[in-house]
């Protein structure tokens, strides 16, 4: 009787996800929430992660905006050129700086301890990081920002007549993936900084090259330089962005392919030297 009543109310329940699932499910929108709130709550961050994108393609616009298209900047005119590449700048501002300046104050004031204690999914992957779903909504909060952040940068390019993108496919393509990827780079970056106040440093010494030689601020004009930061995140982020913003492009693979390897990379160096206690190892 017991058997046929248990099955009954089996037959009874509605169809739909686990009851594991939908906690987990829980518990993720839960984090990106703490996430969003706290991003807002820290206004001048906020306004800074906003403005200075804005304010850079705005300062483009009154230089180059009645300039047209030029062999310098690649066939393309020099907002043309900056909206893609200025998108993907803040792209790494959200996803790698920040992130990796995040982690390790979180990690020194004992916030990444207590989060570790915490009864986020940790979903039997065979990974010694506990509470994935911590790191999952930091990747949807990052996405988030960057979505919001792009946005605000291709409705100012308008204002200076760069044409909308017209495959929004590939680049929402191209955002998750470099955001995954950059993300992954910035825990893996947090996993080697020894204090909080090292942060900033450690972070900018690795962005700034890379974005000074990738041609973020301009285009480079030298071969060498080209081919080697083409192996590098950045330089291929910024053509991975520039073929559907303004070359009415699809998504260039082998660029997704070098981010997804260097996301990778980031990763495995995640996963082996990451700590959520402050103390050193």
């Amino acid at each position: 009787m017991t058997t046929a009543v248990a099955a009954r109310r089996r037959a009874s329940s509605p169809a739909g996800p686990p009851a594991g699932t939908r906690s987990n499910l829980r518990l993720l929108a839960h984090q990106v929430l703490y996430e969003q709130l706290s991003f807002w709550r820290n206004p001048q961050s906020a306004i800074f992660t906003f403005i200075f994108p804005v304010l850079f393609v705005v300062i483009m616009g009154a230089l180059f905006g009645g300039s047209g298209k030029s062999s310098y900047f690649g066939g393309l005119s020099a907002l043309q050129y900056y909206v893609p590449t200025i998108a993907a700048l803040s792209v790494l501002g959200s996803c790698y700086g920040q992130l990796a300046v995040a982690l390790a104050a979180r990690r020194q004031a004992g916030i990444l301890k207590r989060i570790r204690a915490t009864p986020l999914p940790a979903w039997a992957w065979a990974t010694p990081l506990p509470a994935w779903a911590y790191f999952v909504g930091l990747l949807a909060h990052c996405v988030l920002v960057s979505v919001i952040d792009i946005a605000l940068i291709v409705g100012v390019g308008r204002l200076y007549g760069v044409p909308f993108p017209s495959h929004w496919l590939a680049i929402m393509l191209t955002l998750v993936l470099g955001a995954a990827s950059l993300c992954a780079l910035g825990v893996a970056v947090a996993s080697v900084i020894s204090n909080a106040e090292a942060a900033p440093a450690v972070a900018q010494l690795v962005l700034f090259p890379l974005t000074f030689i990738s041609g973020t601020y301009g285009p480079i004009h030298s071969a060498l330089l080209n081919r080697v930061s083409g192996w590098l995140p950045v330089r291929p982020f910024n053509e991975a962005l520039t073929g559907p913003f303004a070359q009415h492009a699809g998504a260039d693979w082998r660029d997704l392919a070098v981010l997804a390897a260097w996301g990778m990379v980031g990763a495995v160096v995640a996963v082996r030297r990451f700590r959520w206690d402050p103390r050193p190892e």
